[in-house]
């Protein structure tokens, strides 16, 4: 059966829209529609399963693990299960991006205050 879920289901998470796969339909994947302003950032974190990043719109630094990342819009970067991640809109515009959990829900550790 197919699901239709309206932006307007989707819950507001830290002032960005997730979708929770265990809520619509107990799909095994979750997401994050992100919109950052320039220099705004997600401190180090990390989840017990790989997280996928797709920019859309803008420039981002990914510090993934000790390696630092740089992507633009139409890239696909990897967060791999259990490896430290963290990232800041390091362009002079909106950052738009994706971040698909292959998850039903979220599950993160915070590694920084």
């Amino acid at each position: 059966m197919t699901t239709r879920v309206s932006r307007q289901q989707l819950v507001e998470l830290e002032g960005d829209v997730s979708f929770r796969g265990r809520l619509h339909g107990d799909t095994s994947v979750s997401y994050i529609m992100v919109e950052f302003k320039p220099g705004q950032a997600v401190r180090s974190h990390r989840h017990p399963y790989d997280e996928v990043f797709v920019v859309l719109e803008g420039s981002v630094t990914f510090t993934v693990d000790n390696e630092i990342v740089q992507a633009s819009a139409g890239d696909t970067v990897i967060g791999p299960a259990n490896v430290p991640h963290a990232f800041v809109n390091s362009g002079a515009g909106p950052l738009r991006q994706i971040n698909i959990h292959v998850n039903a829900d979220f599950t993160t550790e915070w590694l920084e205050s």
